[in-house]
């Protein structure tokens, strides 16, 4: 009998237990502030975006895949930018992966993104990606492995070439590796690398890239992506 009552406690706590977490409400939206109006939500625990078109399409949404996606990115210096991809029927969307610099766990976050807005929100199943600066390293390392999913890609000074920016030994933290480790495995992970998939799939590359850029040097990077 005592073994019964015990029994019947441990339901009854369970039940209330279900019952409180069934109750709780759903974790709000992330604060993000974006330069046009749009939607925030989560994505793997991780914040993403999506700015709408002004006008829908008749098929799957087309959409431009913007990085890199930070707290303060994008800023308001696309607004330019944006406003003319929404007036053409064309939606922005990104992902903060934080400063991945086109890591592995990046990439997998890129392509939870991408499954979230194909597969439930009606998007097209192969967006143009915008990477500026360090986001070339996050579309680029995407783009690589996911050829078949490309419209194409778009850079502005961009990164291509994890040894030019950050450099192995900073860009060796979000790959989980020491840096002699990234060193001996660069030509696995850097983009400028893995170029041939792209190639094979005849997927458009284009860049916007001064010549006189220190931080980014063209040659370096966009200009590597011209010659490979």
């Amino acid at each position: 009998m005592k073994n019964t009552k015990r029994i019947l406690v441990l339901l009854i706590v369970c039940s209330a237990a279900t019952a409180a977490e069934a109750q709780k409400p759903e974790s709000p939206p992330p604060d993000k502030k974006l330069p046009m109006p749009g939607e925030v939500f989560r994505v793997e625990g991780r914040t993403a975006f999506v700015i709408p078109p002004d006008k829908k399409s008749d098929g799957p949404t087309p959409w431009v895949w913007y990085a890199p996606t930070l707290p303060n990115l994008p800023g308001t210096e696309e607004r330019w930018m944006f406003e003319r991809f929404t007036k053409a029927g064309i939606a922005i969307a990104g992902i903060d992966v934080g400063e991945s610099f086109g890591s592995p766990d990046g990439r997998k976050l890129f392509s939870a993104l991408h499954r979230e807005l194909t597969e439930k929100r009606g998007f097209a199943p192969k967006p143009v990606l915008l990477g500026r600066s360090r986001g070339g390293l996050m579309t680029l390392g995407w783009a690589v492995e996911n050829a078949d999913k490309v419209g194409g890609f778009a850079g502005i000074y961009p990164v291509c070439n994890i040894a030019s920016y950050p450099g192995v030994p900073k860009a060796s933290g979000a790959y989980r590796l020491k840096p002699d480790e990234l060193t001996a495995q660069l030509t696995e992970h850097n983009p400028i690398d893995r170029l041939a998939a792209l190639a094979k799939a005849k997927v458009p590359l284009f860049a916007i890239h001064g010549d006189v850029d220190k931080v980014v040097p063209l040659e370096a990077n966009s200009g590597e992506v011209r010659k490979r």
